[in-house]
């Protein structure tokens, strides 16, 4: 793996269960590099689970530790109940109380600003979307708006997944309902115009939860029923969406040390399946050997084209 630069950033997608994927991706970084994630990252920024990732992080918590609280936990926060089946009669699926309280045992009491006054220091982009306000928040530790904000508010909201989670004081929902599912562009803008940091000088790892299958069977598509378009449409625009992030890191921050890890999935895993657990975990084997043998996504090989005089 080609050696990180002075300051090092991560990026992290949203992806619910998925992110399992991604903490032993950490876990195998740390045995490569011989040391935590929370000394290897100075900036985490995360959407949805991401946002669990980069709050772990931030705290102290290792990629291993990460993935055994995910294996623990996804039967328990994805928890199939009468409600999960009748969810489109009472609004959302699963209730955030499991969740809200296993963070509050791994993350604690402290808010967004505590993070900021820690020693060492370390820097967490997390997004949220606010409905009353129709934007999204890019909750910091250094802004005032936030920094009395619990990390687990911030970490509840951006996982607030529509449908799944209820509304956090009903206005914050997941951070992917905009256009940062793939919180890359956001990490490379805080590098660059928030901490000062020179990208000659940073290295940003980017990681997301795996690439649904894109090829359909042409007589099949024809012969769709009107529902059977909407987890094809979804899922086209979150992989566009993601893959537009990283063409525009690549495209307005080049002295940037920026490098996109992502994996194909052989098949859809919905992002409440704790029974894909082991084969996510496979596929972090998978992502974590990419990151150490520098085998970056063909996404960051978009190049712009000219249109012809």
């Amino acid at each position: 793996m080609k050696p990180f630069r002075k300051h090092v950033a991560i990026a992290i997608d949203g992806g619910g269960i998925k992110g399992v994927m991604v903490a032993r991706a950490l876990a195998v970084l740390e045995d490569y590099l011989g040391r935590g994630a929370p000394d290897i990252f100075q900036l985490a920024a995360g959407t949805s689970t991401g946002s669990i990732i980069s709050a772990g992080i931030a705290v102290g918590l290792t990629g291993e530790e990460m993935h055994a609280l995910y294996t623990q936990l996804g039967n328990v926060v994805f928890r199939k109940t009468l409600r999960s089946r009748l969810w489109p009669l009472l609004r959302y699926r699963y209730p955030s109380g499991p969740l809200e309280q296993a963070l509050r045992k791994n993350l604690g009491a402290l808010t967004m600003g505590d993070l900021w006054s820690s020693t060492p220091r370390i820097d967490v982009v997390i997004t949220a979307f606010d409905l009353m306000q129709n934007k999204t928040c890019f909750i910091k530790p250094w802004k005032s708006e936030y920094a009395l904000w619990p990390v687990v508010k911030a970490v509840l909201a951006s996982s607030a997944v529509p449908t799944y989670f209820p509304v956090v004081e009903g206005r914050y929902v997941d951070g992917g309902v905009g256009s940062y599912a793939n919180p890359c562009y956001v990490a490379a803008y805080e590098i660059k115009y928030c901490l000062g940091w020179d990208p000659a000088e940073t290295t940003l790892i980017s990681l997301g939860t795996g690439r649904d299958p894109h090829a359909h069977d042409v007589q099949k598509v024809l012969q769709w029923q009107a529902w059977q378009w909407i987890s094809p449409l979804l899922g086209a625009f979150m992989a566009s969406a993601a893959d537009q992030q990283v063409h525009l890191v690549d495209t307005f921050f080049t002295d940037l040390d920026f490098r996109r890890f992502q994996v194909d999935l052989r098949r859809p895993i919905p992002m409440d399946d704790p029974a894909a657990i082991p084969e996510l975990t496979a596929y972090g084997n998978q992502l974590g050997h990419k990151i150490v043998n520098d085998d970056l996504d063909w996404a960051m090989s978009i190049q712009a084209t000219s249109a012809p005089e």
